[in-house]
């Protein structure tokens, strides 16, 4: 069972916590993280593209010119696609990009992100975000405490909305409840951090529970 320390937000150590095997310990499986990534970006798409067919262009009512005699090709309409400004044969139209992912694979997907980044030590455990009040300066001085570079993924308790403002601002940090934990998040992050509270763990009967469930249906089939 992988087991990291758990620090405080100064980075002291205040002990350690064990990791769940089921969560953080198994072997990732990059072609369903890839799968569950593809339909998150993908769901993110507007699907707002679209151009006009020759049907929905303004004019070319009268016939161009008349149908014989003229030693050209015989036209039926200036909006045919052939001809300038007109229609536009096989464009795009507004659509959804959304692709159905099973949930068993949403799950799957995040418990390798989260054990892939934890086989590279890259999973952080703190106490508590006990701020006072919300300051950039103190979640700047936090993260620094705890050796944290790079793009970081802060994951905060529902409702700890000073911890939420404390981490909003500071540029490369992207900060999400427990229910919204998902794939693409996890993968793009250089860290992890939870709270001691937020940590992932398998729950009965094999299911996903708590923060261990990535984000619903409408976020991983988009944010999952």
């Amino acid at each position: 069972m992988p087991t990291v320390t758990l620090r405080d937000r100064a980075g002291a150590s205040v002990g350690t916590v064990d990791l769940d095997d089921a969560v953080f310990g198994i072997e990732p499986n990059v072609p369903v993280m890839h799968q569950v990534v593809t339909a998150q970006l993908a769901a993110k798409r507007a699907g707002t593209q679209s151009t006009k067919t020759r049907a929905e262009v303004a004019g070319g009512g009268a016939k161009p010119f008349k149908q014989k005699g003229t030693g050209r090709a015989r036209q039926g309409s200036i909006r045919a696609p052939q001809w300038r400004g007109g229609g536009v044969a096989l464009g795009p139209k507004p659509r959804s990009y959304e692709q159905r992912t099973p949930k068993k694979m949403k799950r799957l997907a995040l418990r390798s992100a989260l054990s892939d980044r934890a086989a590279e030590d890259k999973v952080v455990v703190v106490s508590d975000w006990d701020f006072g009040t919300p300051r950039t300066k103190d979640g700047l001085a936090a993260l620094s405490a705890l050796g944290v570079e790079g793009r970081a993924l802060v994951v905060v308790p529902d409702g700890h909305e000073v911890a939420w403002k404390t981490f909003r601002n500071i540029p490369g940090v992207h900060v999400i409840t427990p229910g919204e934990l998902n794939t693409y998040d996890v993968l793009v992050s250089d860290y992890v951090l939870f709270s001691q509270d937020t940590l992932p763990s398998a729950a009965p009967a094999g299911d996903a529970g708590g923060a261990a469930t990535p984000a619903g249906d409408d976020t991983e089939g988009a944010a999952s």
